[in-house]
């Protein structure tokens, strides 16, 4: 029932340390999922340094889901959008042709508190990469959500088991947040051919493996795998039909090597707007070191 099992990475993104579960050299994708990160779990201190936010930066190719288990992230874009997140809540920005945002921890750095979630990135079908960008803010109780006997489960974007996420999406996907108490079992169909669960706290077991915190199991085509939680847990499962080869570099995604020159030219030149709120810094582009984008599969 599982293809194989990712161990998410430690990643210094300079003054924060992330898990990075996607790309990994096991799996590039899984579906439209080409990118998976961990924040946390970390105690922010007050007076948390300004160098620890993500400042400007740009995207082309796909949508960005931030999704927080706890903590507060605040938002800007080059659309003029400025928004609060909190747990469980959405933040689905779709980059299209381009588009720049900023991620700032000023509620922590005023108040200090917990920082807890994800941030995944969903690449576009190569007809919609050069779609217009947009931004969508969900409620958490405006999300599909179901208790039953110790499960709670909310569907953060996509079709599962019949229900259907608000969140509009380019491709056939699902993206759900399961909480388990001890000893219950959920089933997670096979309506998608690429589907894998990422535990976040806890341990489970799928089909009878054991599955560690920070890791994610990748599942096998066309069956229905169930999860057991050995004690109290929180799991994570994504996945959708696959999209095919993609190129990554840096926070570009295309079908097209080409396509992501011209986006780092665009973004060394100054040609790609800063947020409406946040325009007086910017990430500049890392160094390639001589390296071609890599395609992801």
């Amino acid at each position: 029932m599982i293809e194989h099992v990712i161990n998410q990475r430690q990643r210094d993104l300079g003054a924060f340390v992330v898990g990075r579960v996607l790309p990994s050299a096991q799996r590039r994708m899984v579906g439209p999922y080409i990118f998976f990160d961990r924040m946390g779990p970390k105690q922010i201190a007050a007076g948390l340094p300004r160098e620890a936010d993500i400042r400007p930066h740009p995207h082309i190719g796909l949508s960005t889901i931030t999704y927080l288990f706890d903590g507060h992230i605040t938002h800007r874009d080059s659309l003029g959008f400025e928004q609060a997140i909190q747990p469980g809540e959405v933040n689905w920005m779709t980059a299209g042709r381009g588009i720049t945002h900023s991620e700032r921890f000023e509620h922590l750095r005023s108040h200090g508190g917990p920082l807890d979630g994800v941030q995944a990135w969903v690449a576009l079908p190569e007809e919609k990469e050069e779609r217009e960008p947009g931004f969508w803010h969900h409620r958490a109780d405006a999300l599909p959500e179901w208790r039953d006997s110790g499960i709670h489960g909310r569907l953060i974007a996509g079709h599962l088991a019949g229900l259907q996420s608000p969140v509009e999406t380019d491709s056939p996907q699902f993206y759900v947040h399961w909480q388990l108490r001890a000893g219950t079992r959920i089933s997670l169909p096979a309506e998608y051919p690429e589907r894998a669960v990422y535990v976040a706290s806890g341990e489970v077991e799928l089909d009878g493996q054991r599955i560690e915190p920070g890791s994610m199991a990748v599942l096998v085509s066309g069956k229905p795998v169930t999860i057991t939680a050995i004690g109290d847990a929180v799991v994570m499962a994504l996945g959708g039909e696959p999209l095919g080869p993609r190129y990554i570099d840096w926070n570009f995604v295309s079908s097209s090597k080409e396509r992501i020159d011209q986006a780092r030219a665009d973004w060394a030149a100054g040609r790609m707007k800063l947020p409406d709120l946040d325009n007086r810094e910017f990430t500049p582009a890392p160094p390639r070191f001589g390296k071609e984008p890599e395609a992801r599969r």
